[in-house]
């Protein structure tokens, strides 16, 4: 380079190769493209998932290594980083689903996902038929000739239901139809979608899995390499690809991965059991106790409870407002997953798109306020609940 002039010198800058070691953490490939010497490999690259790398819509290195670390843990064998969860799942419904498909799909569904199925039902003449999480009977008798997916959540938000995987996931593969799980708030410490027969898993690496409240994104693990091919394909075409920015902050967060869900699931209990004697609280919705309705199948399904669970409150919405607003400690803020407790009102918020008989169903009520469990001192998160609630 040193026989062109400074100004494009300035613009070709040297990449020194590495030899003989390599670094310790993965690094951030912040690049738009990649140069061939050779047009033919250049070629062959873009149509293929595991080519060279070309185009970062296409694939990226850091991007590239999250992909196969969580495809690890979930014990697939293939992932797709995308921009976000919804990214994700709109990779999944939109790359699966065609005009006259019929979906079948959990009750008590996260509020984004309910909405893009209401899209899809209004847009392009997609059926849809909800059934419980644990009940493969009613699975069977929903399915028709159209049936393409099962739509599931390992916990449901906000309400923590659990759904059976190995009974749901069972149903859909007797029946010929491919099985879709939401392993957001679990994770794949809690539980392995896959173990129990599921055929694709969705994340929301937003939340536990980058765990700092810093990163927005989104993975579909899939076991299967043709199905993987299909949906690459597509991924790329919508444009939901990762950044690598992103992707190298939910490594970095990864990493710490088990030593979070331990705190989040010990923390969740704490709380839990704690304002389920409450005098202001009627319910408490965390699977962990024995009065939720998934207590015995979450015992069997997870290696923990979650840090994640929804309560109600006896003076209805105008109690839950006053709690939200009381906090010190908590933040009322969306999301979760992160080091930080947040707490939310469901039915104005994450499933504010949910009308009256949509938030019936998935048991929201007015008082119902969901909070997001840190890693805090589990007892400075209590004193705040009990200031607030008083």
């Amino acid at each position: 380079m040193n026989d062109f002039r400074p100004e494009t010198r300035a613009v070709h800058l040297p990449q020194p190769p590495i030899e003989g070691s390599r670094p310790i953490t993965v690094p951030i490939y912040q690049t738009s493209g990649f140069v061939f010497d050779d047009p033919a490999v250049m070629a062959e690259s873009m149509g293929r998932p595991d080519g060279a790398y070309v185009y970062g819509r296409y694939s990226n290195p850091t991007v590239r290594s999250l992909e196969l670390a969580v495809a690890g843990l979930e014990g697939g064998a293939h992932a797709i980083a995308t921009g976000s969860g919804m990214g994700a799942i709109n990779v999944v419904l939109l790359g699966l689903l065609k005009p006259g498909d019929h979906l079948v799909a959990q009750s008590s569904l996260y509020g984004g996902t309910a909405a893009m199925i209401n899209e899809l039902v209004a847009r392009f003449g997609i059926t849809v038929s909800y059934v419980p999480e644990n009940d493969p009977a009613a699975l069977r008798a929903a399915v028709r000739p159209e049936t393409r997916l099962v739509y599931l959540e390992t916990i449901s938000n906000p309400m923590t239901l659990v759904a059976d995987l190995p009974g749901m996931c069972e149903a859909a593969r007797d029946l010929g139809i491919l099985s879709v799980v939401d392993n957001t708030f679990a994770t794949p410490l809690l539980c392995r979608p896959f173990e129990h027969g599921a055929d694709i898993v969705v994340h929301s690496t937003t939340k536990y899995l980058s765990g700092h409240t810093d990163v927005v994104g989104g993975l579909v693990v899939l076991a299967d390499r043709g199905l993987y091919d299909e949906l690459w394909h597509f991924a790329i075409e919508l444009g939901a690809s990762a950044d690598p920015f992103a992707s190298w902050l939910t490594l970095r967060g990864l990493q710490t991965l088990g030593l979070r869900m331990e705190r989040h699931c010990s923390n969740a209990r704490h709380l839990a059991t704690r304002l389920a004697e409450h005098p202001a609280v009627t319910a408490v919705h965390w699977p962990g106790l024995a009065t939720h309705p998934s207590y015995e199948l979450a015992g069997k399904l997870l290696s923990g409870f979650g840090g994640v669970f929804s309560f109600d409150l006896a003076g209805g919405r105008e109690a839950g407002e006053r709690f939200m607003s009381s906090v010190r400690l908590a933040l009322l803020a969306p999301s979760l997953g992160g080091v930080e407790t947040l707490v939310l009102h469901p039915a104005t918020t994450s499933h504010r798109s949910l009308n009256a008989e949509e938030l019936r169903r998935s048991g929201i009520g007015e008082g119902t306020v969901r909070i997001a469990v840190g890693i805090e001192h589990p007892d400075d998160l209590w004193a705040d609940v009990s200031q607030a609630l008083a």
